[in-house]
């Protein structure tokens, strides 16, 4: 499928043997540590949150292809430092969308996400990202080069809202058979990676375009 649309998953890797995800549609992956170095080819999943996310991404669109960046190891928690490395290394890796269900609230680390949301912008890449977490601004999803998403839980899952200049989605996941609504996982994540699905679905897209129609506001 060489021109099928690349969409780097920033997030805790992706396990290739669940039932949701279609292995087939994966590109090779990687792992970044907390201090930014390199830790190889070794992006499976042990948390389960980056291939929920994934698999929320796969069952919007038909043909993308996924790349697996594992930031998160042992825990959901790394540094803005690999966060910032993983954005770069799906640049240089050209892919067409970077997902990045989480964030910080932590306004110091703004700067930082702010240049590397300019190399991506630069490259013609879109970051979609989580815009805040309980009304707080969440860096990079609240800078304007980045298209930040909120949550709206009535928002039917495969569609997206455009409202008051911002991005909304539904913050549930691709349901499980027999698991009741409430007790799969739920949340912002997904409002981005229901997002990102969308967007992959409807096609390649000038990400300025998507940045200008729902623009955050840092």
């Amino acid at each position: 499928m060489p021109d099928a649309l690349r969409i780097a998953v920033i997030d805790s890797g992706v396990h290739p043997d669940h039932p949701h995800i279609d292995a087939a549609r994966l590109l090779p992956g990687f792992a970044i540590a907390k201090d930014g170095a390199d830790m190889g080819e070794d992006c499976l999943d042990r948390l389960g949150h980056g291939t929920a996310v994934t698999a929320a991404i796969q069952h919007r669109t038909a043909d993308a292809l996924c790349l697996p960046i594992r930031v998160f190891q042992d825990a959901l928690s790394t540094t803005a430092r690999a966060l910032v490395t993983a954005i770069d290394r799906a640049v240089a890796a050209r892919v067409d969308i970077i997902n990045l269900s989480l964030g910080t609230v932590n306004p110091g680390h703004a700067d930082a996400f702010s240049a590397a949301a300019d190399r991506a912008l630069g490259a013609g890449i879109l970051i979609v990202a989580a815009r805040d977490k309980d009304g707080m601004p969440c860096y990079p999803g609240s800078l304007h080069q980045v298209l930040g998403v909120g949550l709206d839980w009535d928002c039917p899952p495969g569609e997206y809202r455009l409202r008051d200049g911002l991005a909304f989605a539904s913050g549930h996941p691709r349901p499980i058979p027999g698991v009741p609504q409430r007790r799969n996982l739920f949340g912002v994540s997904f409002a981005v990676a229901n997002m990102t699905g969308s967007i992959a679905r409807a096609g390649r897209v000038d990400p300025a375009d998507w940045v200008q129609l729902a623009g955050t506001s840092g």
